[in-house]
């Protein structure tokens, strides 16, 4: 069992490459946005309810795919609301039934991410698409978050394009 943990600023392309990837490795793409969107139905973003629903929707699905042996790629944009211990726990629920959690770091440069925002599939999900409030969050400590364990992987998502990135993240996995 193996969870692709592809992690990266916003607009670096995760939920794009994620797909690819996931259809590629014939596993399913756990994205981050499944229980974004789902705390937001009750919710306001970085409420005690929304990051308590948010970590039992992400705890469930990490501890309830180990117990299954279902591997899966899952995308995670680091910033301020996350608790950084819960991605101990949820790399300790895959490692404590014998799977392995494969960190990706995709690289995007701020230039780049603002450029982006406002691609229309970041619209279709109801992503942060606004360059100045990406800017107000971001000077804010919005997305300060201390570093997660070392990649397995860095992509450079400015010099590949999305189906590069994928089959580098799959090259990568087939040589573990």
């Amino acid at each position: 069992m193996r969870v692709v943990f592809i992690h990266g600023p916003a607009a670096s392309g995760k939920h794009t490459i994620g797909t690819l990837a996931a259809q590629a490795l014939g596993i399913p793409l756990f994205h981050n946005h499944l229980a974004v969107d789902a705390a937001l139905a009750l919710f306001e973003f970085g409420s005690a309810g929304f990051r308590g629903m948010r970590a039992a929707i992400w705890s469930a699905a990490f501890e309830q795919a180990a117990a299954s042996d279902r591997s899966f790629v899952f995308t995670f944009h680091p910033e301020a609301s996350v608790d950084p211990a819960l991605i101990d726990a949820l790399a300790a629920a895959v490692r404590e039934r014998g799977g392995e959690v494969v960190f990706v770091e995709l690289l995007c440069s701020p230039a780049a991410v603002l450029q982006r925002l406002d691609q229309p599939s970041r619209h279709r999900f109801g992503k942060l698409t606004d360059p100045v409030l990406y800017r107000l969050i971001e000077d804010s400590g919005g997305f300060v978050f201390p570093p997660l364990p070392a990649p397995a992987l860095r992509v450079d998502t400015e010099a590949l394009t999305p189906e590069q990135s994928a089959a580098a993240i799959v090259a990568a996995l087939r040589q573990r």
